[in-house]
């Protein structure tokens, strides 16, 4: 890596770091366009690399809110084994699609639920 990418790369963290902790997101929401547009990774690469380097953040995260009050781990757990399951399967989808499609798919999912959350708020 080179200097100038340390530095994106650190600046990427810090800004996910702060909207993971305030709203649950960032690592798709903020790294992978990010790390696409920053750092010059295809997507298949921005979405993988978000999701490793969301890993420490989602531990801290968790135990701070855990901490002081916040989350219900019953619902936490079921559905982490959900996602996990899934998760697991859809990686492998990952290599069927073009890094031109993914993005598109991203950004209908950012769309349709930022629009869905503008909306309709909290129903």
């Amino acid at each position: 890596m080179t200097s100038l990418q340390v530095l994106y790369a650190l600046g990427i963290g810090s800004i996910s770091g702060v909207i993971a902790a305030l709203c649950g997101v960032g690592g798709g929401v903020v790294m992978v366009p990010c790390f696409v547009y920053l750092l010059s990774l295809g997507q298949k690469d921005a979405v993988a690399t978000s999701l490793m380097a969301m890993i420490g953040t989602a531990i801290v995260a968790s135990t701070q809110n855990f901490k002081n009050g916040f989350g219900d781990w019953k619902i936490a757990a079921v559905t982490m084994v959900g996602a996990m399951l899934t998760a697991y399967l859809a990686s492998d989808w990952l290599k069927r699609f073009s890094d031109e499609k993914l993005t598109k798919f991203f950004g209908l999912i950012l769309v349709v639920m930022g629009l869905r959350m503008l909306l309709l708020g909290k129903s």
